[in-house]
């Protein structure tokens, strides 16, 4: 156990990494994700160009889309480090889910309001942002949630391009300790705090925005 001491700040470290690479490619997934349903609604030639990139996405590992990134982009001339590699990667992997959980929290919502609110001389663009969206995201909160659950867990892919997260950060420890039970129970219960964080941010929210308060 002392000898496991050593490497703590090292751990909180890599927590700190995993924190960072997920909330930066969560963040810019919802917003790639965000932009691409608001044009796909319009534009019918963007609709199915992302439909096909949603299903590429959906239909190939993780991995996979981290492999042509860090290692294929270069030989076209585009350096990036490991970090680099994994955020671009995780946020192009989560803008096809978050984009799905737009569209279908959009669906959610009646057509006749749009039409009622056209009758009502207001434009479509104050109906998209103050009637349409405030309804769309209090259905699509706990399924964003969600989804910056998975991008967090999917995180510790980038172990295998040498990012010290926390994946990678305990499988060193364990190979310097040749202590296995500790250090990856300490890493499930990282991982799980971190998804119960997000979970009671998104029910704090999701009450707030219910009440108004």
């Amino acid at each position: 156990m002392s000898e496991l001491m050593q490497y703590l700040p090292e751990y909180l470290q890599a927590l700190g990494v995993t924190l960072w690479l997920s909330l930066c490619a969560a963040c810019g997934g919802m917003v790639v994700g965000f932009m691409m349903h608001s044009l796909c609604r319009h534009h019918a030639v963007a609709f199915r160009l992302w439909r096909t990139y949603v299903w590429v996405i959906r239909g190939t590992p993780f991995l996979a889309q981290l492999a042509v990134i860090y290692f294929g982009l270069p030989s076209v001339g585009i350096m990036l480090s490991a970090v680099e590699a994994t955020i671009l990667s995780l946020m192009l992997y989560s803008a096809a889910y978050f984009s799905e959980i737009f569209r279908a929290a959009w669906n959610s919502i009646p057509s006749g309001q749009r039409e009622a609110a056209l009758a009502n001389n207001i434009s479509s663009f104050r109906c998209f942002w103050h009637i349409q969206t405030p309804q769309a995201l209090r259905f699509a909160l706990p399924l964003l949630g969600n989804q910056f659950i998975l991008t967090i867990k999917e995180s510790a892919i980038a172990s295998v391009i040498t990012v010290p997260e926390l994946t990678m950060t305990t499988s060193q420890i364990v190979a310097n300790t040749y202590s296995y039970v500790l250090p990856y129970t300490l890493l499930i219960i990282s991982y799980w705090l971190l998804a119960q964080g997000v979970s009671l941010s998104v029910k704090t929210l999701s009450h707030v925005l219910r009440t108004g308060e």
